[in-house]
């Protein structure tokens, strides 16, 4: 803590071997940092300019890669920073915000994935009523509401978090997540159930709802004609592994700060990295490969000469 200008500096004591390593370290994270930044945006610019992709459940798609973006942002930049830097700090302030961001973004995540399951099962499921259930005003709300709410949500534990008293100085991980917990003297009640209703808002019931949802599809689906068949397992399967792949590593997010086992450094290292590493990568490859307008597009994009 720096006394003269009231400022609390953290260290990230999660990284390992960084003075051997930096170099190797810096060039592998930019490089996926870029690859991140250019696999959504391709896809986002597709959806953006050809018409017949100005569709409710595209522009879900859209959204949700836009999402990755400042997802990733808030925390390749640092990392970056630190993969450079003698020493790996960052102040207590900067560490909230950069907390807020991560987790509000995370939640942005699943409301998205619940509002392109809503627009499956009235595609699907309500076909003739669709175009009405569906329109402009009903995005644009479903849109405005996945980014408003959990970053709202977040700010009362974010801001109660800054008026805490800290024991420790030392962050087990290399980005800011719910480890600064584990910084605080004290961990009250109070506390704890807060954050469980927030989690219960953002995260379970968004996942109860799309398993639901789903379930739902393939009943229908199931008693429906072939094509109906057909049709939800291109749109929705794409979806569910999504689902599936950010579920299980939030997951390990949200249970390690409960975790007291003394795991290596390199396991924490690795385990850590995997939601803003793969996850990011992850979706823009689903949907580019699985979605069949968007994959017709991309060959289209890398290689119009082999397409008449």
């Amino acid at each position: 803590m720096d006394d003269t200008l009231n400022v609390t500096y953290l260290t990230f004591g999660g990284h390992v071997d960084v003075d051997r390593y930096r170099y190797v370290y810096f060039v592998i994270m930019f490089t996926i940092y870029i690859l991140i930044i250019c696999s959504n945006s391709v896809i986002v610019y597709l959806i953006w300019v050809h018409p017949n992709l100005h569709e409710p459940m595209y522009i879900f798609i859209a959204a949700l890669l836009v999402n990755s973006v400042p997802f990733s942002t808030t925390i390749y930049p640092k990392l970056l920073i630190d993969f450079l830097s003698d020493k790996q700090i960052i102040t207590y302030q900067a560490c909230l915000v950069q907390f807020h961001m991560f987790y509000s973004l995370g939640g942005s995540e699943f409301l998205l994935l619940a509002a392109m399951a809503h627009d499956r099962y009235v595609s699907i499921c309500k076909p003739l009523q669709y175009p009405t259930i569906m329109g402009k005003t009903t995005v644009s709300i479903f849109l405005v509401s996945a980014w408003l709410l959990p970053a709202c949500q977040l700010v009362l534990p974010t801001a109660m978090s800054a008026k805490e008293k800290l024991c420790r100085f030392i962050l087990d991980g290399v980005f800011c997540n719910n480890t600064i917990y584990k910084l605080q003297c004290v961990i009250s009640q109070a506390r704890f159930v807060r954050d469980m209703v927030i989690l219960l808002n953002v995260a379970l019931v968004p996942v109860l709802f799309i398993l639901f949802t789903y379930t739902r599809i393939f009943v229908i689906s199931y008693r429906s004609s072939k094509e109906v068949r057909k049709k939800a397992a291109q749109t929705c399967l794409p979806h569910l592994i999504v689902l599936i792949n950010f579920s299980c590593l939030c997951a390990y997010d949200v249970i390690v700060v409960g975790l007291e086992a003394d795991f290596p450094k390199t396991v924490r290292l690795i385990m850590a990295l995997q939601i803003i590493l793969y996850h990011p990568l992850f979706n823009p490859i689903m949907y580019g490969l699985k979605m069949k307008e968007i994959h017709k597009h991309l060959k289209r994009l890398f290689f119009p000469a082999k397409i008449k």
